[in-house]
């Protein structure tokens, strides 16, 4: 009678032991099924690099891993496809095409599927950049007769006219944070740096110099925006607060520097520069200081653009007689032909990390 009052007893500490020893094996035997709880985590995808190449008699979008290999045309169109563009979330890839008789702006998976022209337009479409959220698209046109600086949804609907000067505006770029859009403007007679907000509301010019200041690019954190300017007689790459104040010499050379890229984490910048007699690829701190040459080729080497992590740059480089991607590490190292291809390639485009 002993032996059943332990066992049958409801409140017994014994039973109480019991009933948890079965619940965790029962738990056990579930995680180990995979039944129960969470599915292990996908491996991530690979690291990618859309381009475009003119490898089948055209120019096409392609996209490949980091490494080169899988190298698959997107587009295969007997127009021209070219500057792809990442979205944001890596699920979506915006370029131009003149698949319709003229310069449109499309979209299409990152697979290539479900190509769409996003504007419509008899006249001129080009150089879309995604905001930061990817709900818009900033892009170039000339539907009024001019170059003016249009926004729309990411889906091509309620596009709108930003900019409306009768002058030239170009190159727009979102502020990090997407709630202002920085651009070059000739509405002064010259190239000047503007910046407005995201509706087009308040155009404010920033430079206010008599020499050329153009392609402005804002810094990561939104807090400064490096440019080219001509004010020292040469193409110079220069750094101002993002209110436009304290505009500062960073290159200081007697050649040709241009085309800032920051990096990721905003205290590097890479530039292109033309001081040893031919296009090659410098770095130096945000600050100006520790200038450095990364590729020392007697060719062409540009069209630079960091990969979303910082660690890697991937360019466009005619060592090898043709125009071809290759990729090194920040500091220079490691440069490696990626496209391997007699064609001409280039427009490379790093995927940004999910």
């Amino acid at each position: 009678m002993i032996g059943r009052h332990v066992w049958g007893s409801p409140g017994s500490p014994a039973r109480a032991s019991l009933y948890l020893l079965a619940l965790l094996l029962l738990m056990a035997s579930l995680v180990s099924c995979g039944g129960g709880g969470a599915p292990p985590p996908l491996p991530p995808a690979p690291a990618q690099i859309a381009f475009t190449s003119d490898r089948d008699g055209n120019a096409e979008i392609y996209v490949m891993n980091a490494d080169g290999s899988e190298q698959t045309n997107l587009t295969s169109n007997s127009a021209e496809d070219r500057s792809p563009r990442w979205s944001p979330d890596g699920a979506n890839i915006v370029f131009e095409s003149n698949r319709d008789g003229n310069q449109e702006i499309y979209v299409m998976n990152a697979d290539g599927s479900q190509q769409t022209n996003l504007t419509n337009n008899s006249a001129i479409d080009a150089y879309p950049e995604w905001s930061p959220n990817g709900a818009k698209i900033v892009f170039l046109s000339n539907r009024d007769g001019n170059f003016e600086i249009y926004v729309m949804n990411f889906n091509g609907s309620s596009p709108t006219n930003l900019t409306n000067d009768p002058a030239w505006d170009q190159d727009a770029q979102w502020s990090p944070d997407g709630t202002k859009i920085a651009f070059d403007s000739l509405r002064d007679g010259d190239h000047e740096v503007y910046v407005m907000n995201a509706d087009g509301s308040s155009p404010t010019n920033l430079t206010n110099n008599p020499a050329w200041d153009w392609r402005p690019r804002w810094s990561p954190d939104g807090t400064k925006m490096a440019f080219v300017s001509y004010r020292d007689g040469n193409a110079e790459i220069y750094v101002m607060n993002a209110n436009g104040s304290s505009p500062t010499n960073l290159t200081n050379s007697t050649g040709t520097d241009d085309i800032p890229q920051w990096s990721p984490d905003g205290t590097k910048i890479a530039f292109r520069s033309e001081r040893d007699g031919n296009r090659e690829i410098y770095l130096m701190n945000a600050d100006g200081s520790a200038e450095t040459r990364l590729t020392e080729n007697s060719a062409s080497d540009d069209n630079l653009e960091w990969s979303a992590g910082g660690s890697k740059i991937a360019f466009r480089s005619e060592r090898d007689g043709n125009s071809e991607i290759y990729v090194m590490n920040a500091d220079g190292s490691g440069q490696t032909n990626l496209t391997n291809d007699p064609a001409s390639d280039g427009d490379p485009a790093w995927r940004p990390t999910p």
